[in-house]
């Protein structure tokens, strides 16, 4: 049995982040857009911290007030490192623009469905259990997509534009056979949440911990009300070393870092521990004459520096301009494709140079003794907090800092080149060193 409806403008494939927020743009405009959503909202997901330059797009999108209720406010990010005495703490404060010190961390169940629910208040027809399994494309007018509700009934839709927002599910770059592997970067992670984590006092009690350990290293984002979420990241073959329970591997490791340790004394999990590959992966197409790829459903690179739901949002706001463009048969649609592209892309670029890097010894001492020669401490300062689509002066003092890592990298190269080794082994699959 197959259902079948009438067009509509636009089809949304997703409703985290960047499908709602999309959506919710071009609701608010006046054209006819659905979305689609596999899981019923709310819904459990990782990735809870909010960046500083995330909240001009909650405000763009109208949803601030009622994030704010739900978040605990964030200052800065706590920098853990064994080889180290003392953590220190890079705040939003010190950025170049001190406009933004501080962002949220939040729940995502709650905050995907503050912004799912904003994007039907704005006209979007929500369809939950909805899930596409193709897509035709051979009308350039008009696309048709097929897939299944939450009873395994067929369906299918005609809509102009398809918008490809299905996070790492990567639905549209799968159909094109465009999904490409990122040969330099391969990750794992195993986490949960917690009751009973050791917080920080005052206004450091929100902010994120990122601590180093041997394979990898540890977040700790403090939730509202209580929980907190903890998991590791860490390279593939270590991961695959357990010769015991994901939970007593995960438990085993946190005992191996003595701030993690302390951090967890008393803590339980209050979900079971789950592991995820974090591989990294970038799509060879992303804008068409009736299509796009938003969000992780183009690219997908790591979780530190809590930079995926920002980009998606960049993402999907700007997205809705280049949807809005050809659909309105603008002449000048092609060229903002191309330039919504590359501004993904430079986005894609800043963080996966600090991401590739994060696990070498001069990256890490750089980051446990910043200075602020030529700005650059401001300019790291605004990279954590999302500043980097903006006007910014970021380019100069970043430049340096490059310039710093690889000087400071030269002056040991043995521990970094056994590091780099060690990483690119790990990447690629095979055995860790001893």
């Amino acid at each position: 049995m197959t259902i079948s409806a009438e067009g509509c403008d636009v089809l949304v494939l997703g409703g985290g982040p960047a499908g709602s927020s999309l959506a919710a743009v071009l609701a608010e405009n006046g054209w006819h857009v659905e979305v689609w959503e596999k899981d019923p909202h709310p819904r459990f997901h990782i990735g809870e911290s909010l960046l500083p330059l995330t909240l001009p797009y909650l405000q763009q999108l109208g949803v601030l007030e009622e994030v704010e209720r739900i978040g605990l406010q964030k200052f800065g990010a706590e920098l853990v490192s064994p080889v180290h005495d003392e953590p220190i703490t890079l705040y939003f404060s010190g950025a170049m623009d001190k406009t933004h010190p501080y962002a949220f961390q939040v729940r995502r169940s709650e905050f995907d469905n503050i912004l799912l629910q904003n994007c039907q208040r704005k006209g979007a027809q929500i369809h939950e259990g909805f899930e596409a399994k193709t897509v035709d494309f051979s009308d350039p007018r008009l696309a048709i997509v097929y897939g299944k509700n939450a009873q395994g009934i067929s369906i299918s839709r005609q809509a102009r534009f398809v918008v490809d927002a299905t996070g790492r599910q990567a639905f549209l770059a799968n159909q094109f056979q465009a999904k490409q592997r990122n040969r330099h970067h391969n990750s794992a992670s195993v986490f949960g949440h917690f009751e009973g984590v050791v917080r920080h006092a005052d206004k450091d009690e929100g902010n994120l911990t990122i601590c180093w350990f041997d394979h990898g290293w540890f977040w700790i984002i403090p939730l509202p009300d209580g929980p907190t979420s903890v998991g590791m990241v860490c390279w593939p073959p270590y991961l695959k070393s357990r010769t015991n329970t994901l939970e007593d591997f995960f438990w085993q490791t946190v005992q191996s870092s003595p701030h993690m340790a302390h951090r967890m004394k008393q803590a339980k999990a209050v979900m079971p521990i789950v592991a995820t590959g974090n591989y990294s992966y970038q799509s060879t197409i992303m804008t068409g004459q009736n299509f796009i790829l938003v969000g992780d459903a183009f690219a997908f690179v790591d979780p530190i520096l809590s930079s995926g739901v920002h980009l998606a949002l960049h993402s999907g706001i700007r997205g809705a301009d280049v949807v809005e463009a050809f659909l309105q048969g603008h002449p000048e649609a092609e060229q903002k494709a191309r330039d919504f592209e590359a501004a993904v892309k430079h986005g894609l670029k800043m963080y996966s140079w600090f991401i590739f890097r994060i696990t070498q010894p001069a990256f890490r001492n750089l980051a446990m003794a910043p200075k602020n020669y030529f700005r650059m401490h401001e300019a790291i300062s605004s990279v954590l907090s999302g500043d980097i689509f903006g006007s910014t002066p970021v380019k100069f003092p970043l430049i340096i800092f490059k310039g710093v890592y690889y000087l400071t990298a030269l002056l040991d190269l043995k521990a970094n080149l056994g590091q780099y080794r060690r990483r690119k082994h790990a990447v690629e699959g095979e055995p860790l060193s001893s």
